[in-house]
């Protein structure tokens, strides 16, 4: 395995002045430790094995990688990067735009499920230098001949445990099939049981192996229980709830129900108590779904109500709070969601909400995690001060338009702020997906920002808006 020296900057490694430059106006002054242990390799063209943490910086080792020996006059798919969900991909996707930006004529085109699949196949005619997507989605397209991989460079597996656990283990076997060799295989994965084990040495049995995990800071989390008396019924129970977010939360506060229903419950509960928060769950649509992370990412809620199995593939380094309304039944479980907090060095809490039926719940998942004790938390009434502070500070603008009508930021931008009645400062995030942007607008704002896009251009084209408020399903 790989040791780690003193940190280093990008500059130390032959990349290309376009990616350095990118770098450098990114902020990104020093390689974490996976960068620094995987890079070298990387760009030595050898394969890697690496084990990191979500978080660690990986996306930007392997980014590098496929960027760096990106041939841009080549017009045909030259790597090929798999995730485990849509939301990783579309992260991984704008890593990889954001880093490209200093290479001319860099195409990056996602391919993941939950969408119509006319529209990829229609953006694959026209072929990509890099391909981003989900493994069931990638074999798909495979499997029709709308994808060709003759000259494929670089195959990178990202999060290949969660992917596993997914139950993604015969596509990613079906998938290998059609890939050409030789090529440089690059595998991320956040553990290394036996499954991933035996990809990787499908993969490459000689691979350079890398482990930075005991080389990555501990997260830092202050966790918490509070008691649920017998006799509390449910609203009592969403209250002290409401009350542990206002006493303990962030501006990013994430919350898990065990259940659907649940969700739905609290966060309609949220709504009525004038708190505006995004829920997620395994019904949703993609694109109400990516609505919701993009409100939560942005600013617009501070609140995101969601069940385990939708937070899977979730990666906000932002969430300064996890609470549990409902106790999970397994440790592991417990230590997955907690761990959506303090990352990247900062700080992190963890509150859970147990009755007295969960008792013996908490014990195990005490006893599971190496004795690691969690602190009574006793309620108190919010006052209305700590309720202000759950406000969001922004809301959310929807624009129907997106990067296949050639839109960038710099348009949405320049469009809100042509009137000169909303200053830039009053601009937050700006997303832009394939058909669709969402835009962050101060609240005190946001109805002179949606005056200006309803009476002016885009590009000199008209766009419908709306805001986009808090509705559940």
């Amino acid at each position: 395995m790989s040791t780690v020296a003193t940190p280093q900057g990008f500059d130390c490694l032959s990349l290309r002045d376009g990616l350095l430059a990118r770098l450098a106006a990114m902020d990104f002054q020093h390689m974490t430790p996976i960068q620094q242990a995987a890079l070298p390799a990387i760009l030595a063209g050898q394969d890697v094995i690496a084990k990191a943490s979500t978080g660690s910086g990986k996306t930007v080792a392997f980014a590098l990688g496929c960027l760096q020996r990106l041939d841009s006059k080549a017009y045909h798919v030259q790597s090929l990067l798999l995730c485990p969900t849509r939301e990783l991909a579309e992260q991984v996707a704008s890593t990889l735009r954001d880093l490209a930006k200093g290479l001319a004529n860099t195409k990056v085109l996602s391919l993941c499920g939950g969408v119509s699949i006319g529209p990829q196949v229609g953006s694959l005619q026209h072929s990509a230098h890099l391909i981003v997507g989900t493994p069931g989605r990638v074999l798909k397209h495979l499997r029709k001949g709308t994808l060709h991989v003759h000259g494929l460079d670089v195959l990178v597996l990202d999060e290949a445990d969660r992917m596993l656990d997914m139950g993604f283990a015969e596509e990613i076997s079906a998938l290998l099939e059609f890939l050409p060799s030789p090529r440089q295989n690059l595998m991320f994965s956040a553990t290394y049981g036996t499954s991933v084990q035996a990809i990787a040495e499908r993969l490459s049995p000689n691979a350079v192996s890398i482990d930075v995990t005991q080389r990555e800071p501990a997260p830092v989390i202050d966790e918490y229980w509070c008691a649920v008396g017998e006799a509390t019924d449910k609203r009592g129970r969403l209250d002290l709830l409401l009350q542990g977010i206002a006493a303990l939360g962030t501006e990013a506060n994430l919350v898990f129900c065990n259940t659907k229903a649940g969700c739905i419950e609290l966060a309609n509960f949220f709504a009525a108590q004038g708190v505006p928060a995004a829920v997620l769950h395994g019904d949703l649509e993609q694109a109400d779904r990516q609505q919701m992370l993009i409100r939560f990412s942005n600013g617009s809620a501070r609140i995101l109500v969601a069940t385990d199995v939708a937070a899977r593939g979730l990666d906000i380094d932002s969430v300064g709070a996890v609470f549990n309304a409902d106790l999970p039944q397994r440790a592991d479980v417990y230590t997955h969601r907690i761990g959506r907090t303090g990352r990247s060095g900062r700080a992190g809490l963890a509150l859970s909400l147990v009755g007295d039926r969960e008792m013996h719940r908490l014990r195990l998942i005490e006893e599971a995690r190496a004795g690691v004790a969690m602190q009574l938390w006793q309620p108190s009434s919010p006052s209305p001060e700590a309720l202000a502070l759950l406000q969001p500070e922004y809301q959310t603008i929807e624009i129907n338009g997106g990067r296949r009508h050639k839109l960038r930021p710099g348009d949405i931008l320049g469009a809100l702020t042509a009137g000169k009645r909303l200053p830039g400062s009053a601009v937050g995030n700006i997303h832009i997906l394939d058909q669709i942007s969402y835009v962050a607008v101060l609240r005190e704002k946001v109805s002179v920002a949606v005056k200006q896009l309803d009476r002016g251009r885009i590009k000199a084209r008209p766009f419908r808006v709306r805001l986009v408020g808090a509705e559940h399903r």
